[in-house]
């Protein structure tokens, strides 16, 4: 089992379509092959844009390269950078022992 955290910095004021985006992408990630979970996170600071992380559990890492290679999850990136991401979305992968 694999724990990746998806860490995502929002523009200020879409919040809510960010995490309207997000609900699809995890509805999606359910049926994710290796897919076990997945949580969202927000922290919001005020002098900043909105944080959130994604808290995503893998039957292993392969399995998680394998969806964000998808296209539904490039299709989502990539309107999010241009539309409602303040910058590149950063993944640390967690290995359990």
């Amino acid at each position: 089992m694999v724990t990746i955290g998806m860490n995502y910095h929002v523009l200020e004021g879409k919040e809510d379509v960010f995490e309207g985006a997000c609900l699809k992408v995890l509805g999606v990630m359910q049926d994710a092959d290796g897919h076990d979970d997945s949580q969202i996170f927000r922290r919001v600071d005020v002098d900043e844009s909105a944080q959130y992380l994604i808290v995503s559990r893998w039957s292993d890492e392969d399995a998680f390269k394998t969806f964000i290679a998808s296209d539904p999850f490039k299709k989502v990136t990539s309107w999010g950078l241009e539309n409602v991401l303040a910058g590149r979305p950063r993944h640390t992968t967690y290995q359990e022992q």
